[in-house]
This record gives C-alpha cells, structure tokens and sequence, in this order.
C-alpha cells in the first residue's frame, strides 16, 4: 500500500528510506532540534513531510558532502530549516551546492567514507554519554 504524499511516516519507514538504522534518527532527533516528529501513544514517531525532507537533506550533507555533525548544526542555524528545504526541494531538479563551511568542519580522513565517520560521530557521542554517567 503506497502513502499519499503528504502522509506523515513511522520511524521505519524514514530510515528504509535513507538507508539507515532507527538509532541513527533517533541520534539525530539530540542534535538537530529542528527535527521533532510527532510522538504518539508509547512513544511512537511520526514523521511529517517536512521532516523527511530535513531528514533527507542532513543525510546528504554527512554522508555525500562529507560535513561533520557540528558542520551541518553550523549550517542549520545559519541558514535555518526552510531555506534548508528549500534547498532540498529543489535539490531534485538541479542540486544547489552546499554553502562552506570552516574548513576544519570538513573531516580530512582519507580513505574513511562519510558513513563510516557518521558511525564513529554516534559511537563518539555515545561514548561520552557514558563517561559522563561515570562522572556523576
């Protein structure tokens, strides 16, 4: 069963069509606050267009342009989210190029993929996560 195209959408369905893992959006619900999906009975996301195409525009900045996390949180706050869909919007007709960045935002591993650093960023963030339980 196919959804209209302004139908909101699970969290599945989101991250089947980004090729992600769940965990993924739910990391990137902490760092982008621009993203906030509708939280349902039990705690169940649903994902309005508009999200998805936020969704779809960070996915693309980190794992095809090669942006860190914190470069792409620079980009969102300086452009704001509808200047950012928009840009994704028009993205399928003749991609805008991504505006720069510091170049120190930029990762300068060779040889390492965009998915593979986004990877290491959660673990990373993860990471610090628990050493700040040790903390306390």
């Amino acid at each position: 069963v196919k959804k209209a195209q302004g139908a909101f959408r699970t969290i599945s369905e989101v991250a089947d069509k980004l090729d992600v893992q769940q965990h993924v959006l739910r990391f990137w619900e902490t760092k982008f606050s621009q993203v906030r999906p509708l939280k349902r009975g039990g705690g169940r996301r649903y994902y309005r267009p508009e999200d998805v195409a936020l969704l779809e525009r960070i996915h693309h900045l980190l794992y095809t342009e090669g942006y860190t996390i914190k470069g792409v949180q620079k980009l969102l706050k300086g452009q704001g989210k509808q200047q950012i869909l928009a840009e994704a919007n028009n993205q399928n007709a003749a991609p805008a190029p991504a505006p720069k960045v510091q170049q120190a935002e930029k990762p300068v591993t060779a040889g390492m993929s965009a998915k593979q650093r986004a990877v290491l960023e959660i673990m990373l963030a993860e990471l610090k996560a628990m050493r700040a339980m040790i903390k306390a």
